[in-house]
């Protein structure tokens, strides 16, 4: 398991960050958490006394940025749909070579107001999956 999960980069206007992982699995979900950390205080969430909740995301994609794009907005999608005070994303079914994936978005039942920032988009402007020592996944985020 890598250390360092994820970290921000410097950018004039929006969100840059790069996820970091072992596996493209590891890679993908400190990517979705990475996200929730922009638009939600993830670590007061899961420390909430309250019911345990999720929803399942489910996409395919020609390519495996492509797989990120969609799940992220995905992600971005269902937390502002349903007002949900998501803290974490977790993997359940990864394809690599026909790129497609089964997760789980974990959120807490609570009417606490948790935001941080308002998420307008994930672009896939510079969107980047690459693998060299260890998997690197580079996501430019719409404020």
């Amino acid at each position: 398991m890598s250390k360092i999960k994820f970290r921000y980069l410097p950018h004039t206007a929006d969100i840059r960050f790069v996820s970091y992982g072992d596996t493209f699995k590891e890679a993908f979900e400190n990517a979705a958490r990475a996200l929730l950390n922009i638009m939600l205080d993830t670590k007061r969430i899961s420390r909430e006394n309250s019911k345990v909740g999720s929803i399942i995301i489910k996409e395919s994609a020609r390519t495996k940025e492509n797989l990120v794009w969609y799940v992220l907005q995905d992600i971005l999608s269902k937390i502002d749909e349903k007002s949900l005070k998501a803290f974490d994303f977790k993997i359940t079914k990864l394809e690599e070579a026909k790129p497609k994936l089964s997760g789980k978005l974990f959120f807490k039942d609570t009417d606490k107001d948790y935001s941080l920032l308002e998420v307008k988009a994930i672009t896939p402007h510079d969107l980047k999956v690459e693998k060299a020592k260890k998997w690197r996944i580079h996501v430019l985020v719409d404020v």
